[in-house]
């Protein structure tokens, strides 16, 4: 996922991390310098709904405008399937494989 708040933004006339943060706070949500830097700057690691909610209030989008999807290449899905598929049992991480040419529960 792409976080496109700078974007949506610009497209509003709103060019400052610290205007936007003014025009949250005017519609009751206040956000540290610290939050606001991470979601005007990149990928912030989380956001609430809520605060999702108020963002696109203010700036009069949905959050598809928002969070725009990328591609997966196949290098980070294989990663993603394997992290997935690591239980921990015993207190050790144990990987479980899939049956082969199933898409069922790991065996």
């Amino acid at each position: 996922m792409k976080w496109n708040l700078r974007m949506v933004a610009a497209q509003r006339d709103v060019w400052k991390a610290s205007e936007l943060q003014k025009m949250l706070a005017d519609a009751g949500l206040v956000i540290s310098a610290g939050k606001m830097s991470h979601l005007w700057s990149g990928r912030p690691l989380t956001v609430r709904l809520d605060d999702l909610d108020v963002i696109c209030a203010v700036l009069q989008c949905t959050p598809a405008d928002l969070l725009v999807p990328e591609p997966i290449d196949n290098r980070q899905l294989d990663g993603v399937e394997e992290q997935a598929e690591r239980k921990v049992v015993g207190g050790s991480p144990v990987v479980l494989r899939r049956r082969p040419g199933r898409s069922g529960p790991p065996l």
